[in-house]
């Protein structure tokens, strides 16, 4: 179910969603303080909700949002790894669209390999740096990462800057 949702098209994707517009607080003027562009949504099916007002734009808060929605559903969910996912050469961008699909099927393979980054990368074809550099790029994955060694009772990953 995750991966649909993930690959899913905006209209889809708000399909199972809430939407609450509210007005916002902070920078952007009067504008802000009028009118109801900050956008909360709440993805029925997984219980999760995001909100976004960085933009004076309800219509670009509600892509943003969905931006968020997407990478929370990636970094929530865990699945059993797919055994053809490799990572390609150069890997996924941040900005991509397929980004929090990519950052869900890393972070399963890292899973099933017990947080391990050796044997994960040896899973994905690349090498344990590479693997430690990919989840350390994003802040949001590589606190993920520990997160799960943490629960395995593992000690926390050295950033590679070390």
């Amino acid at each position: 179910m995750r991966d649909e949702w993930l690959s899913a098209p905006d209209d889809l994707l708000l399909r199972d969603c809430r939407l609450d517009f509210h007005k916002a607080s902070g920078n952007g003027g009067q504008k802000v303080n009028k009118t109801s562009s900050a956008v909360r949504l709440i993805h029925a099916p997984s219980g999760l909700s995001v909100s976004s007002a960085e933009s004076r734009s309800q219509h670009e808060n509600r892509r943003l949002a969905l931006g968020l929605l997407r990478m929370k559903i990636a970094l929530t969910f865990r699945a059993d790894p797919d055994p053809d996912f490799r990572i390609g050469e150069p890997p996924v961008s941040m900005r991509n669209a397929g980004y929090p699909l990519f950052a869900a099927k890393l972070l399963d393979v890292f899973l099933f390999h017990g947080c391990d980054p050796k044997s994960g990368a040896a899973a994905l074809g690349i090498s344990t740096t590479k693997l430690i550099k990919l989840l350390y790029r994003d802040p949001a994955l590589w606190t993920e990462a520990r997160t799960l060694r943490t629960r395995n009772n593992l000690p926390p990953l050295r950033s590679p800057e070390r």
